[in-house]
């Protein structure tokens, strides 16, 4: 019987991970009972340590990658959306509202506010937020300056006034994005997820109502209309997206190009920090993208959200977040080894020398298997391609779990590394039901390894870290699956964008393969590719076109050679 996964909630929750990984036969973390690093997944609402990254152990997971603080709070997306913008083009970089930071770009909001007075029977409106408030905290707002009133750093952000609404009702999709590497960067996009309403109708010459101009959650389940039927929209301020679709069938568009554009949305974005995120292959992270949709089905980017919300309010998120939690955890790799953690090492003899220090410590080693087909047949396995409906992932090399989803590694000699990384706090837009006290008592309180019963057996953690050196791998080989559950991979989503981001990211080239794949998708020229004049290694990658309810293989849309 294969030994159990052991899960670490940090304080608080959230539940509804605890009951899936229940459910999935995993046991909870007891620091009374278990070793300080015995366990497999540790989860928390607030980003960790650099220290904790730098200290994992092969089984162990995280739910955050470090340093995404870059889209995650708001003032940073603003100004990595500009760079790229800067760089790259307003024709892909054209979908976030204009933007300003507050106070240092007032100067700059006061000129392009009075260059747009002529056009007030427009309506132009503007909107304020906090940088590092969540749950529609603090947001307001306003046409004229005089009412623009703020006591910390904000970011000021043309409204969007013509937003698509469904019986008058305003509404934004909360997108769910699991983000499995930044290096190689490797994306998923939940088939499911939130469309959130407003609770009273649309009006522009009532600006000071939260309840017709925000969809939090948070707020609207505290308005007076919340339980009333709302027409299409119904009681409540939630539908899921499968519902959503329904709603677009009447809708006479071209939907697959909808879905095209919220997922370059989501690429775009991540591509702005993907450079600057380190390494860090034992970890995975849940973003939540609001995108609000305007009247001529344009999508717009409001937000990244940090830790998106998984309380349960209605019959609704349960639906769709029960089933987001346990895909997530297909998408993390374990294997059956994973489970045995301290028991998968044994001790040898083989000492390191720690870099400033003359402290011995023993290697740890994976230990011999008794069945010598083993490894043949994980090798073997692993070079298969994914059956593209098949919900779990394969089996994986007996190494390769500790380096990575599907890079392929040659392992060196291991050593200790005295490299020990201050942790700067990172304020981000965290959507979690949890006050700002609360989040610097997290961070104050999380050390790893700090509390429990000592182990027995107690090397060093840094000395378990493999020194790796990269070999590109054949296109087609160990490329991550194309689907876990409702996660659809979407990138990268052709042989092209796996080969310019195995080593280092070729951002040029992934932009113009957005570009022609967007194309395609617009035009509505749906074809079945024959093969014939393709690279062998086409046949061994393809892609899921994210968002209708039966994706389409990206095969049937996409030609490189057009």
């Amino acid at each position: 019987m294969a030994a159990s996964l052991v899960f670490r909630l940090h304080d608080r929750g959230p539940q509804l991970v605890r009951e899936v990984l229940l459910e999935r036969g995993w046991k909870e973390y007891d620091k009374r009972k278990r070793e300080d690093r015995d366990w497999n997944l540790y989860w928390r609402r607030s980003e960790f340590h650099s220290s904790e990254y730098h200290s994992l152990l092969p089984w162990e997971r995280l739910n955050h990658h470090p340093k995404t603080a870059g889209i995650t709070r708001k003032d940073s997306l603003v100004r990595n959306l500009r760079r790229m913008k800067a760089t790259f083009g307003s024709a892909l970089y054209n979908f976030s509202p204009t933007t300003f930071i507050l106070p240092n770009e007032y100067t700059s909001f006061l000129a392009e506010y009075n260059t747009l007075l002529p056009n007030r029977e427009r309506s132009v409106c503007w909107i304020c937020k906090p940088v590092d408030l969540s749950r529609g905290r603090g947001i307001f707002l306003f046409r004229d300056i005089k009412d623009l009133v703020y006591n910390c750093s904000v970011v000021v952000q043309r409204y969007i006034s013509n937003p698509l609404l469904i019986s008058g009702y305003k509404f934004d999709l909360r997108i769910y994005v699991c983000v499995k590497s930044f290096n190689p960067l490797t994306v998923y996009i939940h088939q499911e997820a939130l469309v959130r309403f407003a609770t009273e109708k649309y009006n522009l010459s009532s600006l000071s109502n939260v309840f017709a101009h925000l969809t939090n959650t948070s707020i609207n389940k505290r308005g007076p209309f919340y339980k009333a039927q709302k027409g299409q929209v119904g009681s409540g301020c939630k539908w899921t997206m499968s519902k959503f679709r329904y709603f677009l069938q009447n809708q006479n568009i071209n939907e697959p190009f909808l879905w095209q554009r919220i997922n370059n949305i989501v690429t775009l974005t991540l591509l702005s920090i993907t450079p600057s995120v380190p390494d860090c292959p034992n970890c995975v992270e849940l973003f939540g993208f609001d995108i609000l949709i305007d009247t001529k089905f344009k999508p717009w980017l409001l937000e990244v959200n940090h830790s998106p919300s998984l309380t349960l309010d209605c019959q609704t998120d349960l639906s769709v977040k029960k089933g987001l939690i346990s895909d997530l955890v297909d998408l993390m790799n374990y294997t059956p080894i994973d489970g045995l953690r301290y028991k998968a090492y044994q001790t040898q003899r083989n000492v390191q020398t720690s870099f400033n220090a003359n402290i011995s410590t023993p290697v740890p080693s994976l230990p011999k298997l008794k069945d010598s087909n083993f490894q043949q047949k994980n090798e073997k396995s692993s070079k298969m391609q994914h059956e593209k409906t098949k919900r779990h992932l394969p089996p994986i090399e007996t190494l390769h779990w500790i380096l990575g989803s599907y890079s392929k590694m040659n392992v060196v000699k291991t050593g200790l590394s005295s490299r020990q990384m201050k942790y700067a706090p990172q304020v981000t837009n965290r959507d979690d039901a949890e006050t700002q006290d609360v989040m610097e008592n997290e961070v104050s309180s999380s050390v790893l390894g700090t509390q429990g019963k000592r182990s027995t057996f107690r090397p060093s953690t840094d000395s378990w870290r493999l020194h790796v050196q990269e070999v590109k791998p054949p296109i087609g080989q160990h490329v991550p699956p194309i689907r876990a559950g409702g996660f659809i991979r979407t990138f990268p989503f052709n042989p092209a964008t796996l080969k310019a981001s195995r080593v280092k990211l070729d951002v040029p080239v992934v932009l113009q393969e957005l570009q022609k794949l967007t194309a395609r998708v617009a035009s509505g020229r749906l074809e079945e590719t024959t093969g014939e004049g393709e690279e062998e290694d086409e046949d061994c990658f393809d892609s899921l076109l994210w968002g209708p309810e039966d994706p389409p293989l990206l095969s049937q849309w996409f030609n490189t050679k057009t």
